[in-house]
């Protein structure tokens, strides 16, 4: 017998795989001054757009699949079109383990570097 697979199904599974830092990992990242030297906060001060979305991210990961509501499903797709459309722009041939391509990336829980 094969399962149906569903549009959550999928979500569920595009963001198992884009997002590939643990809870604990994205909330410490979430305090580092490199973290902080990235992303776009919409009104030129506070807390990024990146820092609100691992939050999320970090929050999301630790619900079970049963319990993510519409607007959790909604964030993830968010989350993996991000992942998705800044991978390709593949960062810098060197330090790409400084770069702000990287920590862009890190602040919506993928980390390119594994």
């Amino acid at each position: 017998m094969t399962m149906k697979v569903t549009h959550r199904d999928q979500i569920w599974d595009d963001f198992r795989e884009a997002v590939n830092t643990a809870p604990a990992e994205l909330e410490k990242w979430l305090k580092t001054d490199e973290s902080k030297s990235v992303g776009w906060s919409g009104d030129g001060g506070g807390e990024t757009v990146g820092h609100h979305r691992v939050a999320g991210s970090s929050i999301i990961k630790m619900k079970k699949k049963a319990d993510l509501t519409d607007d959790d499903f909604a964030h993830m797709r968010k989350i993996v079109g991000y992942v998705h459309r800044h991978i390709p722009q593949a960062g810098p041939e060197k330090d790409r383990r400084t770069s702000p391509w990287r920590y862009s990336l890190m602040h919506w829980g993928h980390d390119p570097l594994r």
